[in-house]
């Protein structure tokens, strides 16, 4: 009889760590939760912030255009609250450096991202 004390004991305490155990679950993925939620809803650019956007996505095209060291006919610019975005192909992996630094060298860019793949072999019979 006496071993029903310790059995009646160890489940409560089982049962208590059970759900201390869920209770911090539920509280790490309420808070992920919160976590995802505020970086996924930004607010919406204000026409001002995409006018912005769209003079400094043409500063950078013209930026890389201009730069002979490149051939960046076919890197697309876009720009999102002063973050450039350059997407597209390149003829040499200098080319990723190039294009990166052109782009943080125009005003109002604050950052750069990349998603540039190079053309192995290069492009021929143009001129650079």
């Amino acid at each position: 009889m006496e071993s029903q004390p310790h059995s009646a004991s160890g489940h409560a305490r089982r049962h208590a760590q059970s759900e201390l155990a869920n209770s911090i679950l539920l509280a790490l993925l309420g808070s992920a939760l919160c976590v995802l939620t505020a970086c996924a809803s930004s607010p919406p650019r204000t026409p001002e912030e995409r006018a912005l956007d769209a003079d400094t996505a043409a500063k950078v095209e013209a930026v890389l255009l201009a730069d002979p060291r490149i051939y960046a006919r076919h890197i697309d610019v876009r720009v999102d609250r002063g973050t450039a975005h350059l997407e597209g192909l390149v003829w040499a992996s200098q080319d990723f450096l190039i294009a990166k630094n052109d782009a943080a060298s125009v005003a109002g860019v604050i950052a750069v991202r990349t998603n540039l793949e190079l053309v192995r072999g290069g492009i021929s019979g143009t001129s650079r």
